[in-house]
């Protein structure tokens, strides 16, 4: 895939070089704490239509988060 979409397994990385991996997922099927968050969710809905090298802001409770996407399945 090229954008992130529903169901896309999403690698991105951390202003401090932290990767991360998450799948993209229907509220009902959310389980943060397995990687999988949901598309209504204040990260998933940032997330829906970037690339591969798209970098995201994200308001969070503990200020802005910079996430780069690096992968894209």
């Amino acid at each position: 895939a090229t954008r992130i979409q529903l169901g896309s397994k999403v690698k991105l990385e951390d202003g401090d070089g932290k990767a991360m991996e998450y799948t993209i997922v229907g509220a009902a099927e959310a389980r943060p704490t397995e990687g999988m968050i949901s598309n209504e969710s204040p990260v998933g809905r940032s997330l829906l239509g970037k690339r591969v090298g798209d970098e995201v802001q994200i308001q969070v409770p503990r200020g802005v988060l910079r996430l780069t996407v690096t992968g894209i399945s």
